[in-house]
């Protein structure tokens, strides 16, 4: 079990994401900052290409593309699946800066039923 929001939950991450379909074209670099932890704010970056997540590390990605931030109670709700990323958007629990086509791009890989495989297959190796 890897503790959420670390670089080993990072990389068991990445991991995981190796068996992702490839979606040629669907390309972004996204900056995440999750605010009001009980530590501090957490800020790391995913790097996908062709619908495939390349790089996953904590930091700063100086050329993101995009970049989200949510709270650490949304980002975990969203994280556990109790809070669609979607709606916490619309909601305004999301903020987005920077390319808004480049996340809209991605709604059909993260609405698919591998990504969502994905996304339990790391919730069960997460510690929250």
């Amino acid at each position: 079990m890897s503790k959420w929001l670390t670089q080993e939950w990072l990389d068991e991450s990445l991991e995981l994401a190796r068996d992702q379909p490839e979606r040629p074209g669907s390309n972004v670099r996204l900056q995440y900052v999750v605010t009001d932890g009980p530590d501090r704010d957490v800020r790391y970056y995913w790097i996908v290409v062709d619908g495939r997540l390349s790089e996953t590390r904590l930091g700063e990605l100086a050329d993101a593309e995009v970049t989200l931030t949510q709270t650490y109670d949304d980002a975990m709700a969203v994280q556990r699946g109790e809070l669609d990323a979607t709606a916490a958007f619309l909601q305004g629990r999301i903020k987005v800066d920077g390319d808004v086509g480049k996340l809209m791009a991605l709604l059909p890989i993260t609405t698919s039923s591998e990504f969502k495989a994905f996304t339990e297959a790391v919730n069960a190796v997460t510690e929250f």
